[in-house]
């Protein structure tokens, strides 16, 4: 069992579905709890606040306005007695519902850097219901493979959320050959009706984008995050020369010869991609956090998070190390 060491000397778990036995794998997520708890410990430090405020928060205390602040949080009725701009802090609500769309589709079985994106994407899972978890907050899942997709009812505390870990990281591998289906796995937040609350997202988004529909649709109920987790690979081919190259969804192999022509090709093409992912996110109200497998994913957490709430004039008792 790999653990790539990032340079904080943190360690990103490897979740092979099938190779793990019960105390290997007990190990791995305890392993990746730990390093959660440790650096986002210091972003929870104080009040809990939401991760992304929104229709799942309650007014806090006002504030004057400072460059950089939200102008959608601008409380008018306290500016137009002081004749000063001022700002509506947000507090997270305490029973929060969060539903996680998880996409472990064939192509996030895949890393070059020591961790799969699979692995990423446990780890983004994990992250997130550390921030959102306690104080009464719901947490659960979609699982989607292409293959089948699994629920996990939105229940609370700390046993529910090991458990529905492990359950995300021992999800089957999906057939070689077997698309992804991230459209359906985005519909099925839409079946059964469910509070509002928030939704991740947490995918390489690779190919058709064909869900934007789907996610203009939840978002008209729940707040959005998408959690975008790349490979170094996803970006650019190396100049190796001969390649065979493999897309596990179409079950597919071609011979390439990576010649100049064809690497900036490939890399002009997966940039206008992860562009338009970007850009139908935020389109669709969802911010993006974008992870790789070749940088401190969890300082990458840690930023957005700092950054969100900067944004919305929340107050952070202490600056996480970086």
């Amino acid at each position: 069992m790999s653990a790539p060491a990032h340079r904080d000397g943190g360690a990103l778990p490897s979740f092979r579905s099938g190779e793990l036995r019960n105390p290997e794998l007990s190990a791995a997520l305890r392993t990746l709890e730990l390093t959660v708890r440790r650096r986002l410990d210091g972003v929870l430090h104080g009040e809990h606040l939401g991760l992304i405020p929104g229709p799942g928060t309650e007014s806090g205390d006002a504030r004057e306005y400072q460059p950089g602040d939200d102008v959608r949080q601008m409380d008018w009725s306290v500016t137009a007695r002081t004749t000063h701009p001022h700002v509506r802090e947000s507090v997270a609500d305490r029973e929060l519902e969060t539903w996680l769309v998880v996409d472990l589709s064939a192509s996030l079985d895949f890393g070059t850097t020591g961790a799969e994106k699979r692995d990423l994407a446990v780890a983004a899972a994990a992250a997130v219901t550390h921030l959102t978890s306690g104080g009464g907050n719901r947490i659960g899942a979609i699982v989607a493979t292409g293959e089948r997709t699994v629920r996990i009812p939105a229940r609370g505390g700390r046993l529910h959320a090991q458990a529905m870990l492990r359950k995300i990281a021992t999800t089957p591998h999906a057939p070689d050959g077997v698309r992804g289906d991230l459209r359906g796995a985005i519909e099925s937040l839409r079946r059964p009706q469910r509070r509002r609350g928030l939704a991740v997202v947490i995918s390489d988004f690779l190919g058709p984008i064909d869900w934007e529909r789907s996610m203009r649709a939840v978002s008209g109920r729940h707040d959005l995050l998408g959690i975008e987790v790349l490979d170094p690979r996803d970006l650019e081919l190396p100049d190796v020369g001969d390649v065979v190259l493999h897309d596990p969804e179409t079950g597919r192999t071609r011979e390439f010869h990576t010649t100049p022509g064809l690497r900036a090709d490939f890399a002009a093409a997966a940039q206008a991609h992860r562009r338009a992912v970007e850009h139908t996110l935020r389109g669709c109200g969802a911010p993006v956090l974008a992870l790789r497998t070749d940088r401190d994913w969890i300082a990458d957490v840690v930023r957005f998070v700092a950054s969100r709430r900067h944004s919305y004039g929340a107050r952070v008792n202490r600056v996480p190390r970086q």
